[in-house]
């Protein structure tokens, strides 16, 4: 039994454990659950994001000790996954790799019944401009000349996505927008479904990712007419931008992104970022990057949360301009 002369006493004990108590509450907030790891991708397997998907998910799991799996649930730009990943327990066990499309256009879209804005950001992963392909036999080798056909006969021209609001059919809707055409829009569940197409001729165009487009130029199938990012790209230096080609200010980056589920605790956000960023800094996955033409771009999860807002507001003129939906 505690005396008053025995109080002051006991209490600096008590005090004394606080921090040690703190740091043990702490490391229980961000302590990931000792179970798989799911990582969820809203596209087809053998595309740009898979492949990132699982390089990442790879040395995750070595770093981590733990299974990290990649699980594909294409379908509706992204739309599917995002729900499921939105709607998981949020202890740590499910993250998504994001695109522009499924993070911040379909929202601007349609009515989902999930607010994405609700879901944590943790890290960007990469940043890059696509490339705009057409098969060698069209005969088209310019940019000025796949205008020309498109406004000679609009009918015979389309271009691939790998679904509504994904980069792909945004770089085409922006560029139908400045170049006075109407070239149409074909989409597909993932960027390998879409590249596929334009190599068996059922589309004219591909706004592809640098890594899915290179073996095919490189064996002459197609035809690189410009990138859509602002300034040359160190792997195709001597393919111009749409910028550059007329088209002064054209911009239409590609992008993915690591989120968590909606109500993930601060620390566990914390937490997943500190591990995704250690695992991008890596030599081995830096170089396994550079082999799929891509640099990892890592962020905190405040810079990812403004750039994302940033993109939202951005693309915002060309879906209503375009008149673009998912239906």
């Amino acid at each position: 039994m505690l005396t008053r002369r025995h109080f002051p006493r006991a209490l600096l004990a008590v005090v004394a454990l606080l921090p040690m108590l703190g740091a043990g509450a702490a490391y229980a907030q961000d302590a990931l659950p000792k179970k798989t790891i799911n990582l969820v991708v809203g596209f087809a397997p053998g595309g740009a994001i898979d492949t990132i998907a699982r390089i990442v998910a790879q040395h995750l799991g070595q770093r981590l000790g733990q299974t990290v799996v990649v699980q594909n649930r294409p379908g509706a730009g992204g739309n599917i996954a995002q729900q499921q990943v939105y709607q998981a327990e949020p202890d740590g066990s499910t993250l998504l790799l994001g695109t522009i499309g499924s993070l911040v256009i379909n929202p601007r879209l349609m009515k989902l019944n999930y607010n994405p804005r609700d879901m944590a950001p943790v890290s960007l992963a990469v940043s890059f401009p696509n490339t705009l392909v057409v098969k060698s036999d069209l005969g088209v080798r310019t940019l000025q000349e796949f205008i020309d056909l498109a406004k000679k006969d609009p009918k015979k021209v389309s271009f691939a996505s790998g679904g509504v609001g994904t980069a792909s059919h945004l770089a085409g809707e922006m560029f139908n927008q400045r170049a006075g055409v109407d070239i149409l829009h074909v989409p597909y569940q993932g960027g390998a479904p879409a590249l596929h197409a334009l190599l068996g001729g059922q589309v004219t165009a591909y706004y592809a990712t640098p890594s899915s487009a290179q073996p095919f130029l490189e064996s002459k199938q197609v035809v690189a007419l410009a990138t859509t990012g602002l300034e040359r790209t160190s792997e195709m230096p001597a393919v111009p931008t749409i910028a550059e080609s007329g088209f002064k200010g054209f911009n239409a980056t590609n992008w993915y992104a690591f989120v968590l589920p909606a109500k993930t605790p601060p620390a566990l956000v914390k937490r997943w970022n500190a591990e995704l960023v250690a695992v991008m800094a890596t030599p081995e996955v830096i170089a396994a990057f550079a082999t799929h033409k891509l640099v990892p771009k890592p962020s905190t999860p405040e810079e990812l949360a403004s750039f994302m807002e940033s993109e939202s507001a951005s693309w915002a003129k060309v879906i209503a301009d375009r008149n673009i939906n998912l239906n």
